[in-house]
């Protein structure tokens, strides 16, 4: 049976995982926003592992965004620390360099959706009303059960 993934794209993942927790509890420099480990690359000979980081804010970011450049600033800064906790963590006897980058691709697939909003025509989605339909299920349910007590051949 062929494995799904290798062992390289666990590593990946664990990685993701840890340094998310790491940069949330130990990192504690205040420039340094909110911050979502969105993918980590790691090189086959797992000399150097990728991180694709995205900032929470309420704006548009680019890479060039002075709140972007600090946030990577810092944790490039902090990569020793965090390579030596995700190191002991991990068990791992290598352990890759660690390079922050800013994921750009949230602020594309928003564009992206602008746009096709725009072509379609920004229709809003037809609303349901719940409250209507939960009335009629329940008014069918009452008289479901008016009949079967009516008719008691009918129920078992």
């Amino acid at each position: 049976m062929p494995r799904e993934f290798s062992r390289i794209d666990r590593i990946g993942d664990q990685m993701q995982r840890e340094l998310a927790q790491l940069i949330q509890r130990e990192v504690k420099d205040p420039r340094l926003g909110m911050v979502t480990v969105n993918a980590v690359k790691v090189s086959r000979d797992l000399g150097y592992a990728d991180i694709y980081v995205s900032l929470l804010t309420t704006e548009e970011l680019t890479a060039e965004s002075p709140e972007v450049k600090d946030s990577i600033s810092v944790l490039n800064r902090a990569a020793g620390f965090l390579r030596g906790q995700v190191g002991r963590a991990m068990k791992l006897r290598v352990i890759p360099q660690l390079r922050f980058h800013f994921d750009a691709l949230q602020g594309y697939s928003r564009r992206m959706d602008s746009l096709i909003r725009e072509a379609v025509g920004d229709k809003t989605p037809v609303e349901r009303n719940d409250d209507s339909r939960g009335e009629n299920q329940s008014e069918n349910q009452s008289e479901n059960q008016s009949d079967n007590q009516s008719n008691p051949e009918s129920n078992p």
